[in-house]
């Protein structure tokens, strides 16, 4: 049964400057249990947020920022604002640009996805466990995982943790979902505020459910389960367990 509830899950984003910031909380785990609020974070960069908005980075206490743009992105656009007491932790999950294999109008959106997003799974285990590594670890929490859209690298960081804690892969996808609403925004504030930047391509601005699926379905069936990726990629039973322990009611 689907542990998605459109009243139960908070998706208000307190930042003006960000489309795609959302608490990951809120969902159905194992045994019934609740993916806990105010414990993990997603968004798009978090460098167009201003220190007016320290007010609302104090009131959600977060611990932690992990950017997983790359470090070309990272010096292009800058990063999080140096609050005091914010951990930042940069991250790069090693991947093939999208721009080595374009994607050709026409083809499965869903599928291309999938692909590009198994391509990460392969080459960036060091990165994204690291990066689950710290989410595991309660000291660090609150945590916000960002990218540049917030849809991809951090889709796949939060669609791995969600199934670690026994999340249905339908409501891990319905939540990665939700970026397809949020890069809308975010096109058209590119094409107000740099209108002579092509135009993006599908794939940067959509997020089919079934892409998601598709991606944990085919994990699985690679490594046995999600926990078992996992472990490949260096996560240690013992940062499993406190996962578990920290995130879910």
């Amino acid at each position: 049964m689907s542990g998605v509830d459109a009243t139960d899950t908070p998706h208000r984003n307190p930042f003006p400057a960000l489309f795609n910031f959302r608490d990951v909380g809120g969902l159905t785990g194992h045994d019934g249990r609740r993916v806990r609020r105010s414990r993990l974070y997603r968004s798009d960069s978090l460098h167009r947020i201003s220190e007016t908005d320290q007010a609302a980075f104090t009131a959600l206490g977060i611990r932690t920022v992990i950017d997983l743009r790359r470090p070309t992105e990272v010096a292009r656009d800058g990063r999080v604002p140096a609050y005091d007491g914010l951990t930042y932790r940069h991250i790069h999950p090693e991947h093939r640009d999208w721009a080595e294999q374009q994607y050709e109008p026409g083809v499965d959106l869903a599928r291309y996805l999938a692909d590009r997003y198994a391509d990460l799974a392969r080459t960036g285990t060091a990165g994204l466990a690291e990066a689950v590594g710290l989410i595991a670890d309660s000291a660090n929490a609150p945590v916000v995982v960002h990218c540049v859209a917030g849809k991809d690298r951090t889709g796949i960081v939060c669609g791995l943790t969600l199934a670690v804690l026994g999340v249905a892969d339908e409501d891990i996808a319905a939540d990665y979902a939700l970026s397809t609403e949020a890069s809308q925004r975010f096109h058209a504030w590119v094409v107000a505020t740099m209108p002579d930047l092509p135009e993006l391509p599908p794939p940067y601005l959509a997020s089919p459910a079934e892409a998601m699926t598709t991606f944990l379905t085919e994990l699985r069936e690679g490594y046995g389960s999600v926990a078992g990726y996992l472990r490949h990629a260096g996560v240690t039973d013992a940062q499993l367990a406190a996962l578990r322990d920290h995130l879910l009611d």
